[in-house]
């Protein structure tokens, strides 16, 4: 018998999104996260997106414009943000949805908790990415991104914080960054830079605003 993907989001919340074999069963990743899901609808729903269906999952959308979705994982539930790399971020809890993502970001829940925790940021990113669609702003894709050096790649293996903020930059600060890396010949030599502005991508910095921040002190 042939799935059908869900109209509502009740009917998603009650069956999963129905694009896998486990739709409709006690396995469904949807069931683990019942209560965490439940708990951010109803935050979405005190901002006036429009709750919709699409791809088979709950989908938020301002003026027609897709803005968030509800997702459900093995390990976690998330809320994803179309134009996530445009938010600011100032509680550092954004993640980038795989490392070739350049637009979406996402916030991941694994208690119930921890998304009551952290209603307010909730709210506070949605409001904030409806204003981005309401300025128009949109990501600028890189045709041809920048490739990461090895000694960065390194160092994300070895801190998983620190890959986090990296990720969590807007696609141009992490493009400043990768090409002022890959710069130096010698290994030791990119590997100490990486060292070196750490601190400032841990703070959310990025490369050209510390060159600034520098020239704005020497002048004074």
């Amino acid at each position: 018998m042939k799935k059908i993907m869900p109209e509502t989001v009740d009917a998603y919340l009650m069956n999963g999104c129905m694009r896998c074999k486990l739709g409709a069963t006690p396995l469904c990743k949807v069931n683990n996260w019942q209560q965490e899901l439940v708990a951010i609808r109803k935050m979405i729903a005190s901002t006036g997106l429009v709750e919709t269906i699409k791809w088979g999952v709950p989908c938020y959308t301002y003026n027609n414009a897709n803005i968030a979705i509800l997702s459900a994982f093995k390990e976690y539930c998330s809320l994803s943000f179309f134009k996530g790399a445009l938010l600011e971020d100032p509680y550092r809890v954004l993640h980038q949805q795989g490392e070739s993502s350049q637009a979406a970001r996402l916030l991941k829940y694994t208690n119930l908790q921890d998304v009551l925790d952290h209603q307010n940021i909730i709210k506070e990113y949605l409001f904030e990415a409806i204003e981005i669609e309401q300025e128009g702003k949109k990501v600028i894709f890189q045709k041809n991104p920048e490739p990461i050096p090895e000694e960065l790649l390194q160092q994300f293996q070895k801190n998983s914080d620190f890959k986090n903020a990296f990720f969590a930059l807007t696609p141009g600060k992490q493009r400043g960054y990768i090409i002022y890396f890959s710069q130096p010949k010698q290994s030791v030599t990119r590997i100490a830079r990486i060292e070196k502005c750490t601190p400032q991508i841990m703070n959310g910095i990025g490369f050209h605003d510390e060159y600034k921040m520098q020239s704005k002190t020497s002048k004074i």
